[in-house]
This record gives C-alpha cells, sequence and structure tokens, in this order.
C-alpha cells in the first residue's frame, strides 16, 4: 500500500467541506486497507508479566503498566499478572505505576514475546512524572532539559477550583488572569494571551483567545493530567507558544476487554454551583472507545465587601466523545467536543450612595435600577451575557513502520462562534464572531540508534475569522495561514541527556476593509457592502502582512546520583501579533474598553535561560528552578489619556487603550520543597515559591518614566505550603482518607505598570484552606464512591487579585468605602462526588 499526505491550503478557497473530504478520505484508507503490510512487522508481539511489592514479594493488584506512546497498556490481576498484546516492534519507554509505590520507568526493546516482572518499591514521596508535551518521545520530567511540570489527576481531584485553568494555578510558575470566577486565562511566569498555547488531547485550542475576558473552552471534568511547560515551546508548536504551552490530556482508555465509566457530582456554597459528569469508555477488540456528557450551573459569586457580585453567573454544557483504533501497526483515533456556555460579564455599576450593584435597561443608559437580592441570587441568565459555542472535530494518528520509524499526523477542524449580548432592549448580539480553524501536525519519528531520537515536521493552521454579524466590531473579518518546519533531536548517554533542534515559521496575515452604516430595522450599526459603503463610515482598512521567525533550543541534563539532577536550557520563541494587537479598532463589550491596534507591530522574540536542580530522596524533595528572558518587540496594552491628562473617551463609559511595543525583561524563580518527616510517613509537608519580575526596558532613543518602568500583569511572589495527612488503611469501609490545611499568601505588587492609570498596586494577602475525603469500598474491597470536602478561603477574606480584572471595574473611583473595583470570591465550600462504574 501507498501512503500519501497531501495538504493542500490554497489561501481563502479552503472550505470546511473541502477539508471534510480530506479527513474521510485519509480515513477511509487507514481502516479499509491492510496497513499492516506496509507499516509495523504483523508479527504479533506480547509483553507480560507480574508486579509485586519488592520487600513482601505479594502480588499488586490494580498496578498500571502503560506506554505512552503507543497509547496502550494493561492493569494488573489479583494475581498481580497483566498482558499486553499487539505490540509493534521497538524501544518503548513503559511506566508502571501503583499508588503508594515508586513509579518504574523504563525504556524496553519489544523483538519478540517477552516476560518482565516488576518489583515496586513502596514510596512516600511523589516520582516524577512521565511526560509527552514538546519532545521527541515520553520521557521521565527529570531527564527533560525543557522546565516542565506535571499535574495529575489526584491534584485535580483534591483541589476545589472553578474552571480548568483555575485548578493549575496553585502550582509554581502558573497563574490566572480572572473576569469572574468561569472565566479563566493562563499565564505562565508573567505571560499570557496569545503567547501561551493550550492544547486539548494533542490539538491546538482555537477561540478567540486575544479577548480579555475569552476563557477556555474545554470542559474541566474531561481532563485527566495536566502537562505545562514554563517557557518557550516555539520549536515544537510555533507561533503562540513564546511563553509555553498548556497541554489538557483526557483519560487513558481502559485495559483490553473491559469497559469502565464514571458518575462525578459537584458543589460549591459560594455560588450555589451544582454539576455533573458522566463518562463511558471501552476497548475490546482492538476498538477503543469514550463518552463524555457534563454540565454545571452557578449564580452571582459572593465576598463580604461586595456581597453577591450581579453579572457573574454561568451556564455550560459539554460533550465529548472518540473511537478509535489500535493495531500492531499504530493506532487511528477519531475525536469530537462541543462546548456550549452562556456567561455573564459584570460591568461593576453601582448605586454610588448604597455601594449596591445597579443594572442597564434601556440603549439611552439614562437611569440604572438597583438589582435586587432575588436578582442576585437567581441563576437565570441575565440579558446582558456572552454566549460561547465550540466545536471541535479532529483525528490522532500513529504509524509504526518496519524499520522502527513513525508518522503521527493529526489534523483538526474547530469552530468558535462568540456572541457577546450588549442591547438590553433586544437581543441581538453585539459583538458576533465566527471562527473557522483547520489545524494540521505532522511528525516523523526516525529509527532511534545509538541513543539519537530524531524527529521532524510540519504543522500550522488556516484561520478564517467572520466579525461582520453583530452591531458592534472591534476586529475585522481576516483570513491568517500559518506553517512551520522544524527538525528535534534527542541523545542519551549514560547519566547525560541532550536535546535541540531549529524551526522556521511563517505566518501569512490578511485582514478586510468594513464599512458600517444604519441599520434601518434595529437602529444599530450593521455592516454595509457594494453601493452602500458610499458616505458609510470606513471601520477598518484592508491590511496583509507576513510574519516569519527562526526559532530553536538546546538543553542538557545530568543525573549525579540516584537523588540528585540538574538541568539547562536555552530557547528562543516566536509569535506573530494577533489581529486584535494589529488592527483593533471599538469597543470590546464585557470589557469597558474602547481598544485600538497598530499595524506597525513586528513580531514578538524571545530568548530564555533555564536552570534546575532536582534532589529526591526518602524523605524530603527538592525543586528549584531559575530563569531569564528578554524579549523583543514584547505587545502590552497601554491606557491612554487627553491632552489635559484626564482619560481619553471616544465612546462614552468605555477607557481607551492602545497596545504598545517595547524591550521586555523577565527573570524569576520557582522553588518546591515537599517533606515527608521520618517516622511520620502518612505526614506531607509541601511548600512552593513563585517569584518572577518584570521590566520594560522601552524603546531605543526615548525617555522611560518612572511609573512605566515595569511590566503589565505581572504577579507577585507567591507562596503556598499544605500539611497534607495520607491515611492507607484499609479497614472498615473507608482507604486512602486524606486530611490537609494549605496557606496561600500573595505579596503586594507595587511593581505595577501605573503609566495612565493603567495599573494600580495590589496589597498582600493570606489565604487558607482546607479539605478532607477518601474512598469508599464495599464488602469485596472495591471502591465504590470516591468523596471530597473542601474549603477555599475558609476565614472569608476580602482580597483582590493582582491578576482579577473586575479590580478596574468601579464607576466611582476614591469612594467613601474605601474599597474600589470588585473583589475575589470569598469562602467557598464543595462536596465532590466520584462513583466509579465496572461492567466487566
Amino acid at each position: 500500500m501507498l501512503v500519501v499526505t497531501c495538504i493542500r491550503i490554497q489561501a481563502y478557497n479552503f472550505t470546511a467541506m473541502r477539508f471534510i473530504q480530506y479527513f474521510l478520505f485519509s480515513i477511509t484508507i487507514v481502516f479499509t486497507f491492510p496497513v499492516q503490510s506496509v507499516f509495523a512487522n504483523p508479527v504479533k508481539s506480547t509483553l507480560s508479566g507480574k508486579v509485586t511489592d519488592k520487600k513482601s514479594g505479594h502480588a499488586l493488584e490494580g498496578a498500571s503498566v502503560y506506554f505512552p506512546d503507543l497509547k496502550t497498556g494493561a492493569v494488573t490481576n489479583a494475581s498481580g499478572y497483566y498482558e499486553i498484546n499487539n505490540l509493534p516492534n521497538g524501544r518503548y519507554l513503559v511506566e508502571v505505576k501503583y499508588v503508594g509505590y515508586k513509579a518504574q520507568i523504563q525504556t524496553i526493546s519489544i523483538q519478540a514475546n517477552l516476560t518482565m516482572d516488576f518489583a515496586l518499591e513502596a514510596s512516600i514521596v511523589e516520582e516524577s512524572e512521565v511526560v509527552v508535551t514538546g519532545t521527541s518521545k515520553a520521557t521521565s520530567i527529570r531527564k527533560n532539559p525543557v522546565p516542565i511540570t506535571s499535574v495529575s489527576k489526584q491534584f485535580l481531584q483534591q483541589n476545589l477550583s472553578t474552571n480548568i485553568i483555575d485548578a493549575i494555578a496553585k502550582v509554581p510558575g502558573i497563574n490566572a488572569v480572572t473576569t469572574g470566577p468561569n472565566v479563566s486565562k493562563p499565564f505562565i511566569r508573567g505571560l499570557g494571551y496569545n503567547r501561551i498555547l493550550t492544547l486539548y488531547d494533542g490539538v491546538r485550542q482555537e477561540g478567540q483567545q486575544w479577548g480579555d475576558e475569552h476563557g477556555i473552552e474545554v470542559d474541566q471534568n474531561s481532563v485527566e493530567k495536566v502537562e505545562v511547560i514554563k517557557g518557550p515551546a516555539s520549536l515544537i508548536y510555533g507561533s503562540d507558544a513564546l511563553a509555553g504551552v498548556v497541554n489538557l490530556i483526557p483519560a487513558n482508555f481502559p485495559p483490553p476487554g473491559k469497559t469502565l465509566g464514571e458518575v462525578a457530582a459537584n458543589y460549591q456554597t459560594n455560588n450555589g454551583e451544582f454539576g455533573g459528569s458522566g463518562m463511558l469508555s471501552g476497548n475490546k477488540n482492538d476498538i477503543i472507545w469514550r463518552g463524555r456528557a457534563s454540565y454545571k450551573e452557578a449564580t452571582n459569586y459572593q465576598n463580604k465587601y461586595d456581597g453577591r457580585v450581579y453579572g457573574t453567573g454561568f451556564r455550560e454544557t459539554d460533550l465529548n466523545g472518540m473511537v478509535g483504533i489500535n493495531k500492531t501497526w499504530g493506532y487511528s483515533h477519531i475525536g469530537f467536543s462541543l462546548f456550549d456556555d452562556l456567561q455573564e460579564i459584570p460591568d461593576g455599576s453601582r448605586d454610588s450612595a448604597t455601594r449596591k450593584f445597579t443594572k442597564q435597561i434601556t440603549e439611552a443608559d439614562t437611569f440604572r435600577p438597583i438589582v435586587s437580592d432575588a436578582e442576585l441570587k437567581s441563576y437565570t441568565i441575565t440579558p446582558l451575557h456572552q454566549h460561547v459555542q465550540h466545536y471541535r472535530f479532529y483525528t490522532a494518528n500513529n504509524f509504526i513502520f518496519k524499520d522502527g520509524g513513525r508518522i503521527a499526523l493529526n489534523l483538526g477542524y474547530q469552530k468558535s462562534i462568540r456572541r457577546e449580548f450588549s442591547h438590553p432592549e433586544m437581543a441581538i448580539p453585539g459583538l458576533y464572531l465566527i471562527l473557522n480553524t483547520f489545524t494540521y501536525d505532522a511528525k516523523y519519528y526516525f529509527h532511534e540508534r545509538n541513543g539519537w531520537s530524531v524527529m521532524g515536521g510540519v504543522n500550522g493552521m488556516y484561520q478564517k475569522n467572520d466579525a461582520e454579524k453583530g452591531t458592534e466590531f472591534v476586529i475585522p473579518s481576516y483570513k491568517q495561514f500559518d506553517v512551520g518546519g522544524f527538525i528535534f533531536g534527542k541523545k542519551s548517554y549514560q547519566k547525560l541527556e541532550l536535546a535541540g533542534g531549529l524551526r522556521y515559521d511563517t505566518r501569512h496575515f490578511d485582514n478586510s476593509a468594513l464599512y458600517t452604516g444604519t441599520n434601518p430595522v434595529t437602529g444599530f450599526d450593521m455592516a454595509v457592502y457594494g453601493a452602500d459603503t458610499v458616505g458609510a463610515n470606513q471601520a477598518f482598512y484592508n491590511y496583509n502582512h507576513s510574519f516569519s521567525g527562526v526559532t530553536g533550543s538546546i538543553g542538557a541534563t545530568y543525573t549525579f546520583s540516584k537523588e540528585l539532577s540538574a538541568k539547562v536550557n536555552i530557547a528562543r520563541g516566536y509569535r506573530a501579533p494577533n489581529i486584535s494587537e494589529i488592527s483593533a479598532n471599538g469597543v470590546h463589550p464585557g470589557t469597558n474598553i474602547y481598544q485600538l491596534g497598530n499595524p506597525d507591530f513586528k513580531p514578538e522574540f524571545s530568548l530564555q535561560e533555564d536552570i534546575g536542580i532536582n534532589y529526591n530522596s526518602q524523605h524530603i524533595t527538592i525543586n528549584l528552578e531559575l530563569f531569564n528572558n528578554n524579549i523583543q518587540n514584547y505587545i502590552f496594552n497601554q491606557k491612554l489619556l487627553g491632552v489635559n491628562g484626564q482619560d481619553s473617551v471616544i465612546v462614552p463609559g468605555n477607557e481607551t487603550f492602545q497596545f504598545q511595543a517595547a524591550k521586555a525583561h523577565l527573570y524569576g524563580t520557582e522553588l518546591s520543597v515537599d517533606i515527608h518527616p521520618h517516622p511520620l510517613d502518612w505526614l506531607h509537608f509541601e511548600n512552593g515559591l513563585s517569584v518572577v519580575y518584570g521590566n520594560n526596558l522601552g524603546v531605543s532613543g526615548k525617555t522611560l518614566s518612572d511609573s512605566a518602568k515595569y511590566l503589565p500583569f505581572i504577579p507577585p511572589v507567591h507562596t503556598f505550603s499544605e500539611l497534607r495527612a495520607n491515611i492507607k488503611t484499609k479497614s472498615g469501609p473507608f482507604t486512602n482518607l486524606f486530611a490537609k490545611l494549605q496557606m496561600e499568601w500573595n505579596a503586594a505588587q507595587n511593581r505595577a505598570y501605573l503609566a495612565y492609570g493603567t495599573e494600580t498596586p495590589t496589597a498582600g494577602y493570606t489565604l487558607f484552606n482546607a479539605g478532607f475525603g477518601g474512598d469508599i469500598m464495599n464488602k469485596k474491597k472495591k471502591v465504590v464512591c470516591s468523596f471530597s470536602l473542601l474549603g477555599n478561603n475558609i476565614f472569608d477574606v476580602a482580597y483582590q487579585s493582582h491578576l482579577n480584572r473586575l479590580k478596574y471595574f468601579e464607576p466611582y473611583p476614591g469612594n467613601a468605602s474605601g474599597h474600589n473595583g470588585i473583589y475575589n470570591m470569598g469562602r467557598n465550600i464543595a462536596l465532590k462526588l466520584n462513583f466509579p462504574l465496572r461492567f466487566n
């Protein structure tokens, strides 16, 4: 069989139907022809053996034996026996894990049927995870020179959050810019927006992420694990990965012959959030499948200064699934996801005397009544809200050749529909955006020889964004095509790992002119064409430009001993300006901002140096990371003032901002120290420290004022400590019990971008969280329910995060209350329940 991969993207004539035709054609080839005759050896190899306790020799039931690169594995039975069939010949990393034991990570050679036993040591120390993001093959974090962290399922389940980005914001080096409880944007080491690439199941997430209040359109219940690259990842992923990557990874499929599932429920007291999720997944006769449906809903959140914050409720519905085939020649999976969110965004308007929230009820907006207590407690979505829908269809394929090489081919189509309703008397959207994105990612992994692991590839996307169906136009319609090619290699010695590569990217960008006139029916602005453009207002002009850049990285790790290792990495990142930064010219609903772009921007380029040291012994784990990052043409948003120093106002009720560019310097450190005091092995004392400083170096030849010497959106010094007791007893119906107390300390942030009133300093604060939970077993010692009772901000501290956008939603600055803007969420108690389902 001859396999031909053809990426045929004819700019601006590439349609969804054409993409679907190629998509279905490639899938038909995969499922119709005997691909094993071309790819891997049709001889089916089997790996089997036992997993036991090293000290006692007792079998470990439920241990996981998994090949991350092949996406296949097994779970041991009551005798500790496992068996994995249909393995292709080659060298692959295998990870053997069991709760309470030190994971074994080995690279083994599969040439024929192989028997391999694993004896695991009991351990109280969390071991280094295996990661698959930004590397040529599955690799232990400890041996990966790129700064990367992994967030486990246990961490996600045993911590309280309101969305998936909020869930990882406690990890050192990671923060979130928030607009209420359900809208969070990831920030890594002081950088965010289009500088961070988000992946879901290996496919890049595209959904108008340039917007301040545009969150990540992913069902948090579907995420089993999160891998975060903390630094430039442009080498593998191209533009938009200048600051790092957040890879949201769904659960592994069950072992062959098994059908598993779960039903989860969640309730939170602060905003009355309730939600649930159900999942089923199966693996039989080499066919794997998974389906999940989720729902969550909340009313307005509350704190002790603002009471309930009007305009922060939401209602989210999610559906996703996948079906695929795993064979000796590799695998081919087809997946989809649907995201539907009705999201309120507050505007912060209040009554000047009582400080109670008010609401807009007419277009003229001459009078705003106070919002009643019944409305504040209601789950009904207000007329002024956002309706965000995101649809994704994708295929992930891995074809293994007889010589040990393999091809990974991922194709995806996404449709993002964003409607922001800003007219209180008419149910028509102000901002109406429809973004179609086609992504492609093809990699060839060469056969590993003499310790060399090399891959080369090409990836990118084509986008078409329609911005002309609403009544407000902050950005124009545009078309964009990205393509980049790269080569990446990794060399393994006994104690030394070397990795590096080069890449070239180009982006062609073309936005359309837009004329607006008055809609004779509604009286609002509308897009006009042809003869109607005569005498009309021209909001945007034709603009086309190509951006390009060369990126790369080189790094090394060295293992001094079983306990001590070190790593160093240097990487160059690249990011082309986004649509808003280039072309914005209008009011953006939900932000209280009239946004202006700059068509003269050049791409951003960064150069980041990283040093890391890891020490892991029986009772203590220490991880230290230092970074230094210099960015050319750093783009940021700056408030504009009038000639007399007052706020520049183009449209009443909205402050005017314009993007600027300058040189930037960011540097800092992350330190984590986990202590397990002897002989109290059940006690864990985990500590984290994050420090990032951001300096605005300005533009050559121009004097920089003291108020502009720092960068905006830089998080303050942050520490996180957790004292947790893990009780593994299996007496009675309970097992895996835990109880914990957490303290989060955030220093005052006085290094703010004060110029033109863009930012203000933020006071420091300390929060305490607590929780306990565990598993409930039946008489057969099988877990029938997992539960967690968790509390955030248990002392109900009133605080404002420096990255909370609502901090600036204040109509009466300097009011008599002494409190400006909207505060973050107060005390929040949550109950989480999870019921595992087993069908065979």
